[in-house]
């Protein structure tokens, strides 16, 4: 139970209330005697005290004091009394007020340390300084002849630590030497380093270096309760945390508020802040005379802490804690270098990997990462790899889909907002939504990959982890009253206890997120060459579409004046000439017969190459309406076979252009009378069947091998002059229409004989060009 806890990102009442959440899970299987949310809503940086190891004056920008601790005299040889009004210049000297305002301009970060010297003793001391509400603090502690800091003596040592740790190649194997080295500098009896499971999560002893006769707490879980959210946020803004005495005598300072408010000054970034009193009972009830914590960071983050625990009471001058705080700051650096190296290596890795998997992908999302699953689970290892494309989940590799479906349809809603290669994941997706938990066994933990800025998403998923952990205390019990009616009676030194941990994955690593990175600028990459490409054939369709349709007019206008110079000329020979013979006038009558049926062949290549000009202009229409109306073309046709037409449903509607619906009418219900049956009965009917027009006759039918043939332009199955003769442009002017409204044209058999043409007309579907 850490004592630097404050009050910024609190609720209403005072609380975190993830960290509420975290106290009520632990004791929720157990009964626990002490309410950990006390902890929280007592306000640790204004309890109005420091460490009596030093002494404090605040003093307002008129350079008068305003605040003193009530130890001064004893420390600065005046009393509080004396000191409150008193120019600070008067204290300290005039080359102690430069010295002061020479640290606060320095760019030492929120507080900085000078030496002073007392003109009217001539005692030497150092200051720490930093700026609390809107007024300098100074923090004297004395400096004594046989205690004094010589950095010519401590640097060695300094350097030879650190040219240990960048020997090292592990986390596990920097933390070590770091333990031994900070142990072998301050003396204490034990120190640890304590790394974090995630922002909010509990703590594993990873590293240690322990005295003789100490009981070992290497491999050791503590619980996330002992260092809640707002202390984290404490160790994140101060790098080093010490604490001399735990039955030291605190100092108030004086006066308890600050003129004109009601709160004492702000200790936040005191070094002599005084201590929570659940805190020291805390390390009283662990033999702890003694402390001080180094905090460990990445990227501005608490990654986790050197804590060092004396059995005897133990000062550390300003200096060495300084030089301690040096030695932090460089492991941080060192273990973030490492972590970026281990990473760069993965990016290696995953880069040549990848290589290869953007060799094999296609625009087919799908089928390019089922096709690469082995490949994607080389950069990634996981239970399984899903895709959620239009909304539609795909389980591509690993794992049963139906039994994932449940877990990834709770998982989607749990993912959060994501932009186009952004990349999101968790351990523990119950942590994100209790509505996770039913599906935490196959389900615990996933990365994802936005795919686009849409929802569409790739995600690797894996299963829980059940990890058996050493707490060094009952999780769902972490304190209890202890003898004498303590309030803090946390893990015992010799019973630990054994729990396994549900509900979490195997944790994602920064070289997981960065592969996922990569692939997905790979992806991206991928897209916006097809996408330019695509444009790049596209304009070139549209140019050669013009072509074809500038070339399509032209043609037929221009192949039809000859045509008709042919069927003059032809008619004017038979007309004017005299006594020609059979063969002569069989021969011409031929070269008329082909040039008329040249001039039809035309027209119906110009109405077609038309169908793809103009913009449609869509509306609702009844089917039952549009019927009838073709009938008043194709109905003697159908008379004449005596074909059987059977109407749709009145108030049946459909969405589409009148004029070219009609068209498409006409062409299947002549159709129905040319190609009906021998026999009678002779059928047609028309019906709706969701956004399908259906049209099923019982004619002869097309055969299964020929339905698809039928559909392009000036394809016959029959001979020229047969079931009414034509030009095979009817069923693809029908295509040709549909395709324009966005649907699709399929043939198929009719029971008992016949053909069924099933034409969609989707009412969302765009217009095609």
């Amino acid at each position: 139970m850490h004592d630097d806890q404050e009050l910024p990102g609190t609720d209403e009442a005072g609380l975190d209330p993830e960290w509420v959440r975290a106290a009520q899970a632990e004791a929720a299987a157990g009964t626990t005697s002490f309410d950990l949310t006390v902890c929280l809503t007592e306000p640790i940086h204004l309890l109005g005290g420091i460490q009596s190891s030093g002494a404090l004056l605040a003093v307002d920008d008129a350079g008068v004091v305003e605040v003193a601790s009530e130890n001064t005299a004893a420390v600065l040889g005046s009393s509080p009394e004396a000191l409150i009004g008193t120019p600070v210049e008067a204290v300290i000297g005039a080359g102690g007020v430069a010295a002061v305002r020479a640290t606060l301009e320095a760019p030492t970060g929120d507080r900085g340390l000078c030496g002073v010297v007392l003109p009217a003793s001539g005692e030497n001391f150092d200051v720490t300084v930093y700026r609390a509400d809107g007024r300098t603090v100074l923090e004297f502690e004395p400096r004594s002849e046989d205690e004094g800091f010589r950095f010519s003596q401590f640097y060695p040592r300094l350097r030879t630590s650190l040219t240990k740790l960048q020997h090292e190649r592990t986390v596990v194997d920097v933390c070590a030497s770091a333990v031994a080295e900070i142990r072998a500098l301050t003396g204490y009896d034990r120190v640890v380093a304590y790394r974090f499971e995630g922002q909010a999560g509990p703590g594993e002893v990873i590293a240690e270096s322990v005295a003789d006769g100490l009981d070992p707490w290497l491999g050791l879980w503590f619980p996330a309760t002992d260092i809640p959210p707002q202390a984290r946020r404490l160790y994140e803004r101060n790098w080093i945390r010490v604490i001399n005495d735990v039955d030291d005598a605190t100092a108030t300072l004086l006066p308890r508020v600050l003129p004109g408010t009601a709160a004492p000054l702000d200790l936040s970034d005191s070094a002599l802040r005084t201590v929570s009193s659940f805190h020291l009972e805390y390390l009283r009830n662990i033999g702890v005379s003694s402390s001080m914590s180094v905090s460990l960071l990445h990227s501005g983050s608490l990654w986790g802490l050197i804590a060092c625990h004396g059995i005897a009471p133990r000062r550390l001058d300003p200096e060495v804690r300084s030089a301690c705080e040096f030695f932090g700051v460089t492991l941080s650096l060192q273990l973030a270098a490492l972590e970026e190296a281990q990473t760069s290596e993965a990016r290696h890795h995953t880069r040549t990997a990848l290589s290869r998997l953007v060799t094999d992908l296609s625009t087919d999302i799908t089928q390019s990462v089922s096709t690469s699953v082995d490949l994607l689970h080389e950069l990634i290892d996981a239970r399984a790899v899903v895709l959620r494309l239009d909304g539609r989940t795909t389980v591509v590799s690993g794992g049963d889909q139906e039994a994932l479906r449940a877990g990834l349809a709770a998982l989607w809603t749990v993912v959060p907002a994501l932009n186009a290669g952004e990349v999101w994941s968790a351990d523990n997706l119950t942590a994100h939504d209790p509505a996770m938990a039913p599906h935490a066994e196959g389900l615990s933990g996933a990365l994802v990959l936005a795919l686009s800025g849409t929802g569409d998403l790739i995600a690797w998923v894996r299963p829980e982890r059940r990890a058996s952990r050493t707490w060094a205390t009952d999780p769902n019990t972490p304190v209890q009253l202890g003898e004498r009616g303590q309030r803090l009676t946390p893990r015992g030194s010799s019973a630990v206890y054994k729990a396994v941990t549900r509900g979490h994955c195997v944790p994602w690593t920064a070289s997981d997120e960065a592969v996922a990175s990569e692939f997905g600028r790979a992806i991206t990459t991928m897209v916006l060459r097809h996408n330019a490409r695509l444009t790049t054939l596209n304009d070139e369709l549209n140019r050669a579409n013009r072509d074809l349709d500038t070339y399509a007019h032209v043609a037929a206008h221009e192949l039809k004046e000859p045509l008709r110079g042919i069927f003059n000329s032809t008619a004017f020979i038979r007309e004017d000439a005299e006594d020609l013979d059979e063969t002569t006038v069989r021969r011409l009558d031929t070269v008329q017969r082909l040039a008329q049926r040249m001039d039809e062949l035309i027209n119906s290549l110009l109405h077609f190459a038309q169908l793809g000009q103009g913009s449609l202009r869509r509306e609702e229409i009844d089917l039952r309406d549009a019927v009838v109306a073709a009938l008043e073309i194709a109905g003697p046709r159908l008379a004449e076979r005596k074909v059987e037409v059977a109407l749709p449903e009145p108030g049946r509607q459909v969405r589409a252009d009148p004029d070219r619906l009609a068209e498409v009418l006409v062409n299947l219900l002549v159709n129905a009378a040319k190609y009906a049956r021998p026999e009678l009965p002779r059928t047609v009917a028309v019906t709706l069947d969701g956004d399908a027009v259906v049209v099923r006759d019982n004619g002869i039918g097309v055969p299964p091998e020929h339905r698809t043939e039928v559909l392009r332009l000036f394809r016959r199955l029959h001979k020229r002059d047969e079931h009414g003769g034509g030009h095979g442009a009817g069923l693809a002017i029908v295509h040709r229409i549909v395709e324009r409204h966005g649907g699709e044209v399929r043939l198929e058999a009719t029971p008992g004989g016949g053909t069924t043409v099933r034409f969609t007309l989707p009412r969302t579907g765009e217009p095609q060009v």
